[in-house]
């Protein structure tokens, strides 16, 4: 971590301006069904509070393209957030217009301030200069505790470190620290599992990963493109034809490395894309035409859990089957299951492998779950994220 926290520089009495990434999901009625991003964001808050900071918070929500759109209001998080904190928290009606502005410029010490969707603004995902410097203008120093926003260069998350002091918050620390140390230092053996739908989403983290893993393991959807490639047929299964060549090159560089390279052996197909479609479970070489592929099969899922267990790092992206509809969620909740249980550093990439683990009840078995999917990936393929490169180094 070569990057400046908040525990780094003097924030005593300052008007701080925290970037969250309070980009939470909601059913109809405007109710937040899971608050982990917001919770993730408290030790910060909490922190800031303790060094007596007039704490101006902003953050995304969804994607209302550059307009007011009074279905992404952030009032259901300012009312999540009065709840976590027992503390009254200011709403802003804008983000850089005169309610925000008056708001910012009278806020006390201790007080919190919470700016409107910072989305509602074109600007923001321009990574507008004037934009940026009237939002850093609220404020004498920055805080990105966004990771989950991190691999965006926008105002909010890059723009206004040119013109505040800007250092991370305890969140971008904890993921730079367990994600940097897997991709730098990892104790071995150190295993990836990759799931998800496409090849193409995960071809530069493939590639990074070959370089530094011992065994990658590969499920899901993207699976079925590495069948094809090898000459097999897939029925109905999502495969990427444009990517076969790919696919090929991939397993010949895995072999070139000497990484085992993991593909199921069998695989559980289903008539039609519904919960209660016909299924049952065939070789992975024995897909029929007019069956899809949903799921790992029983034997995939023995022989990736016996793998797991002489792990002593993991690093999980993506679902290893249709996770959603419970009869093909088996493959995915075995292999969290199997993760709760060996004795090694488990690290969940975030989005979708974060929402299955949720779902199998084993979030507190994990060492770590990412707050960022995109980010995280993009941090395991060796990109640079904006949002961390912006930010003062120790």
């Amino acid at each position: 971590m070569s990057k400046k926290t908040v525990k780094d520089i003097d924030l005593e009495g300052k008007k701080v301006l925290v970037r969250c990434d309070f980009n939470v999901p909601m059913d109809e009625q405007k109710n937040i069904t899971d608050n982990t991003r917001i919770v993730a964001a408290l030790p910060t808050i909490k922190y800031l509070l303790e060094n007596n900071c007039a704490i101006i918070l902003c953050s995304h929500l969804g994607r209302p393209k550059g307009e007011f759109k009074p279905e992404f209001s952030l009032q259901p998080v300012a009312k999540e957030l009065a709840k976590l904190l027992d503390k009254e928290i200011i709403m802003a009606k804008d983000v850089i217009g005169e309610d925000a502005t008056s708001k910012a410029a009278n806020l006390k010490q201790g007080e919190i301030l919470l700016l409107e969707n910072v989305r509602f603004h074109r600007e923001e995902t321009d990574n507008d200069a004037e934009f940026s410097k009237k939002l850093a203008g609220l404020a004498e120093v920055y805080v990105n505790d966004a990771f989950g926003a991190a691999h965006r260069a926008h105002a909010s998350t890059a723009g206004v470190a040119a013109y505040l002091p800007a250092v991370s918050g305890f969140l971008i620390e904890k993921e730079l620290k367990f994600l940097g140390n897997a991709i730098s230092n990892p104790e071995r053996p150190f295993v990836a599992i990759l799931g998800g739908a496409k090849v193409s989403d995960k071809i530069g983290v493939i590639d990074s990963l070959l370089e530094k893993v011992d065994t990658l393991m590969i499920g899901g959807g993207m699976a079925y493109t590495f069948f094809k490639a090898q000459g097999y047929g897939v029925g109905d299964s999502i495969c990427e034809l444009d990517k076969l060549d790919l696919a090929t090159e991939l397993m010949a560089k895995a072999k070139e490395k000497g990484v085992k390279f993991m593909l199921p052996v069998d695989t559980k197909i289903g008539k039609e894309f519904k919960p209660d479609t016909e299924s049952k479970i065939v070789p992975w070489t024995e897909i029929p035409d007019g069956w899809e592929g949903f799921d790992i099969g029983t034997k995939t899922i023995e022989m990736f859990s016996e793998e797991l267990k002489n792990a002593k790092t993991v690093v999980w992206n993506g679902p290893v089957g249709l996770f959603e509809f419970d009869q093909f969620a088996i493959g995915t909740s075995s292999i969290a299951k199997v993760l709760s249980e060996i004795d090694a550093t488990t690290i969940i990439g975030g989005g979708d492998s974060a929402a299955a683990v949720k779902k199998a009840g084993l979030e507190d078995k994990m060492t770590h779950i990412s707050t960022g999917g995109g980010a995280s990936l993009e941090f395991l393929e060796g990109k640079k994220l904006p949002g961390i490169e912006c930010l003062l180094n120790k």
